[in-house]
């Protein structure tokens, strides 16, 4: 079988880093056709000099990087340096990247990529603020219907907010954005914060990516080691939450997740509760199923997992 054709959409970012180094430690499973950049973790000229460095990391220069919005739509944008440092990519030391940036605007490539190719047969992975995909829509309402599927990072519901008491991080910055993806009608998997402070990065765990020896496995280490500070003090957990990769790791290995088919709607008028994912877990409306809408993770096996592809790097 043919490996699986995505885009990642990205604002790197430590733990979208790890997200990217594990798709390109895929390619039987997994074709990354491009990287498209969002501003959100931190502004838009450091997401994508994060993630050119995260892929001539990976020895992929030759995947294509494309630069997309600056900003949320109609929002000022809203970063997270007080989490991941900032440059965005803080505990490394990594080489300045010498791979370019495509000329093509993030949006234009999304529009132009999923007309070129056949229809349902390219997966979106969007790792921040939905800025980019939402604005693609609007710009093409036609390319819609032949995204194969939108697998996202974002959202609560039992874990609620990690950036304000009702929201996620990536909803909360654009919230506009993320009401137009989860009302467009694309299969669409959320992973939310349920899922994401289940896959903690412990001591162990990091030891055995250090344990790795190679560039790779101890950058690996170096990050985690420098954002678990912020969780470890906010949470009183055990380490940080690798989030964004369990985005790749549901392409990957779907058994090491469950969750229910439900509705999410996005709040987008209420300032106390703005970007809050209101997810109609318990089905008490009868508002249509738009979302699988994932709550559990096998850990162990997601850290086993991700630990025997970064080896492959």
């Amino acid at each position: 079988m043919a490996p699986r054709k995505i885009i990642i959409d990205t604002d790197p970012g430590q733990d979208d880093a790890v997200a990217i180094l594990l798709a390109l430690a895929s390619p039987v499973e997994l074709d990354v056709i491009g990287i498209t950049c969002v501003a959100g973790n931190v502004p838009l000229h450091l997401t994508t000099l994060n993630a050119r460095k995260v892929c001539e990391l990976a020895g992929r220069p030759d995947i294509s990087i494309f630069a997309g919005c600056d900003r949320p739509l109609g929002r000022d944008l809203v970063t997270a340096e007080h989490v991941h440092g900032k440059t965005g990519l803080d505990g490394p030391t990594l080489p300045e990247p010498r791979m370019t940036l495509q000329a093509q605007h993030a949006i234009d490539f999304l529009i132009e990529t999923l007309r070129v190719e056949p229809p349902g047969t390219v997966t979106i992975c969007p790792l921040g603020p939905l800025t980019n995909i939402a604005m693609a829509f609007e710009k093409a309402p036609d390319i819609i219907s032949r995204v194969q599927e939108i697998v996202l990072m974002g959202g609560a519901y039992f874990e609620v907010g990690n950036i304000t008491p009702a929201a996620e991080f990536n909803i909360f910055v654009d919230p506009q954005a993320a009401h137009i993806v989860f009302r467009s009608g694309v299969p669409l998997t959320v992973v939310p914060l349920d899922v994401t402070h289940k896959a903690l990065v412990t001591k162990a765990r990091n030891d055995a990516f250090r344990a790795l020896g190679t560039p790779v496995g101890i950058a690996v280490a170096q990050m985690t080691d420098f954002f678990e500070r912020f969780d470890k003090e906010k949470y009183g957990s055990p380490g940080a939450p690798l989030h964004d990769p369990c985005v790749t790791a549901f392409l990957l290995a779907p058994h090491l997740f469950s969750g229910r088919f439900i509705n999410v709607e996005i709040e987008t008028h209420s300032e106390l509760t703005m970007g809050m994912t209101v997810a109609d877990w318990w089905r008490v409306t009868s508002r249509p199923p738009n979302a699988l809408c994932l709550n559990q993770i096998d850990a162990d096996g997601f850290f086993d997992l991700l630990t025997e592809r970064l080896a492959k790097l």
